[in-house]
């Protein structure tokens, strides 16, 4: 459980260079405290960003239908960089280790930079929602409220920021709006760099862990599948009407997710790919549930159950990060 000690209790990290007492491989703490050179580095300026694109490509526009579907959608991406904006200032706070905590205030002034930006975006196109879908509320809401730093790392980092990346890569591909596809590059290889602080710190952070804290953990991890499975049936008539195949969409977002969640079993020396399996059939039955091929209820029933009992292949590429 995530304790906030009182102000006057709190004390200055003399540990924080301790990588044994937090169990961080000297490698992977390299990595992390390149994450936060290589932010500063490639840091750029949104304002200035957004206004070439408006400047190259006229105000966004779009028909009403396709700009409304847009904001929708996007809506979803700026609240969701908002939530990950709190959850990599809590890390920054609450994470003693160095490294990491140089990983997460990188993220950190990355979010705020990407929430900002499509705040001005959605504004320029006119189409900010007054709020979120059930679900994708549901979803950030999970991960901002978890009681635990473990949780929040994994929420965020390994299970939100790959579907988000998702959608970058197929919004990027169709050009449906120019001055937002001028954006996504940015967008994607910030939230790809942000991948690697929960695939190379939530492993020292599991070894710390009791079992009945990794149970919790993995029940969390299902959890957030669910939510993710009935977002994905909230946004289904914004991608389809933004010519979006929204099967094609969660497949893409399985493969990331599924990628940067092997990184992290060979981070921790597992073998044994059970754990991912179990989630993977879940979320795949899920799927066949939420957002069908179509067929009598019937085949849709047994397509459920053949999935949850033998999975599926990945057909599309998995996510890629930069150190």
């Amino acid at each position: 459980m995530l304790e906030r000690l009182p102000f006057f209790r709190r004390t200055l990290p003399y540990q924080m260079f301790d990588r044994q007492r937090f169990g961080l491989e000297a490698n992977s703490a390299k990595i992390l405290e390149r994450i936060y050179h290589k932010g500063q580095a490639l840091a750029w300026d949104g304002q200035q960003l957004l206004g070439d694109l408006v400047e190259q490509h006229g105000v966004p526009d779009l028909d009403r239908d396709r700009k409304l579907a847009l904001g929708r959608l996007f809506a979803v991406i700026m609240w969701g960089e908002l939530a990950a904006w709190k959850v990599s200032a809590a890390l920054a706070e609450e994470l003693d280790a160095f490294e990491a905590k140089m990983a997460a205030t990188s993220q950190a002034h990355d979010e705020a930079r990407h929430f900002y930006v499509m705040h001005d975006y959605l504004t320029l196109l006119d189409a900010m929602p007054d709020r979120l879908d059930r679900g994708a509320e549901t979803l950030l809401s999970e991960v901002i409220g978890a009681d635990h730093l473990a949780k929040k790392l994994l929420g965020m980092q390994l299970m939100v920021e790959p579907i988000a990346l998702s959608l970058f890569h197929v919004v990027r591909r169709l050009n449906i709006e120019p001055v937002l596809t001028g954006l996504m590059p940015y967008y994607e290889r910030d939230e790809a760099r942000h991948v690697a602080l929960g695939i190379k710190y939530l492993p020292a952070m599991l070894k710390t862990m009791t079992t009945r804290e990794r149970i919790e953990l993995y029940a969390f991890q299902l959890r957030l599948v669910t939510c993710e499975m009935w977002s994905s049936f909230g946004m289904m008539r914004d991608l389809k009407t933004l010519g979006v195949d929204p099967r094609m969409m969660a497949n893409v977002g399985r493969a990331k997710q599924l990628s940067a969640l092997e990184m992290l079993l060979r981070e921790l020396n597992v073998d044994s790919d059970l754990p991912l399996q179990v989630l993977d059939r879940y979320g795949l039955a899920l799927l066949e549930a939420t957002i069908p091929e179509g067929g009598p209820l019937r085949q849709r029933l047994r397509r459920v159950a053949q999935v949850a009992l033998r999975g599926a292949t990945v057909t599309e590429a998995g996510i890629e990060f930069t150190h």
